[in-house]
């Protein structure tokens, strides 16, 4: 009899310690069963082996189900479980889609959540549209128009997130440096800054016309231009540095022309010192020819006199002259 009642008390032990150990498992399957989504016992003990948090699964798998999603199974959960997937989140978004009437398949939203987007922040956005600042931190962006006043702009974008480009679609970045880019476009196609000044949507106008969120995981729905003003004269600064070049180079060139021209007078000098040269040169050789006339008996006294009378007579002259040309 003993033994009897040292094998029952050591059976209910182990039965004490089983219902233990199975009690958390039991009250997640009681959960699952009073939903109405039957999930096995032994599924749910499952999961704890493969170190799946058994009640977020079934808690999962319960939103869907009374959400209408009942294709998705458990099975898809724990997969996207051990992808390394963030389960809650992606059955919010999926239960949100579904009663804001967006397309959003399991597929697509669990390819979203593990690309590393928020797919709870992408469906909120897609359902309330979200406002970016452009440009994003502060400041402005400046564009020119054609009569050269520069025009400083701050504008806002409305976007929703496109649901369907949301993997490999381009970032809030890239609609802020588009939106940028036609803005500064649509300002310097404008004749005069009083066109844009009076008409701010047009820019918004002509950007939106440009399909900026072509290939973006947004699609812009409006651009509100927020605040403008007037900045420098581009054109009239421009004009300003041309002249001022303009100026600069004509000065070079005069400067080029009177070096010459200095060169050319300082050649011509020369050139007439050696002609004086030469003349002198010559005037030292006629005694020299005068002298071997005589030795060579081809020229008298008389003829040497004459000579003289007609050097003198050429004096008078040129001395006449000289008076003359001072009265």
């Amino acid at each position: 009899m003993n033994e009897a009642y040292i094998f029952i008390f050591i059976a209910a032990f182990l039965g004490l310690i089983v219902m233990f150990i199975l009690g958390k498992f039991i009250s997640i399957w009681f959960q699952a069963f009073v939903s109405g989504t039957r999930i096995p016992l032994f599924n749910i003990i499952g999961m704890s082996m493969r170190k799946i948090p058994p009640r977020t699964i079934v808690n999962a798998r319960i939103n869907l189900y009374k959400a209408g999603l009942k294709d998705i199974s458990v099975e898809d959960l724990e997969t996207h479980f051990l992808a390394g997937g963030h389960v809650p989140e992606l059955v919010i978004a999926m239960i949100a889609a579904e009663k804001a009437n967006i397309p959003l398949d399991w597929r697509r939203a669990t390819a979203i959540d593990l690309a590393g987007r928020n797919i709870k922040e992408a469906v909120q956005t897609s359902v309330n549209p979200k406002v970016i600042d452009c440009p994003s931190h502060g400041g402005y962006i400046t564009g020119v128009a054609k009569d050269g006043i520069q025009i400083n702009v701050r504008a806002r974008v409305t976007v929703r997130t496109n649901i369907a480009q949301l993997v490999g679609g381009a970032t809030e970045e890239t609609i802020i440096a588009r939106v940028g880019e036609g803005i500064v476009s649509a300002i310097g196609g404008s004749e005069t800054h009083l066109n844009v000044l009076e008409a701010p949507q047009r820019i918004s106008k002509v950007v939106l016309e440009k399909g900026l969120d072509s290939s973006t995981a947004f699609m812009i729905l409006s651009i509100d231009i927020v605040e403008m003003n007037l900045g420098e004269n581009i054109g009239a600064r421009l004009r300003a540095d041309k002249a001022e070049s303009d100026k600069r180079i004509a000065q070079a060139e005069a400067e080029k022309r009177r070096a010459m021209a200095v060169a050319m007078e300082q050649e011509n000098i020369a050139q007439v010192k050696l002609m004086e040269s030469k003349l002198i040169e010559a005037q030292a050789l006629v005694p020299q020819a005068m002298a071997d006339a005589f030795r060579a008996g081809n020229m008298g006294v008389l003829d040497y006199l004459k000579v003289k009378n007609i050097e003198a007579d050429t004096k008078m002259r040129s001395s006449i002259s000289d008076k003359s040309d001072k009265k």
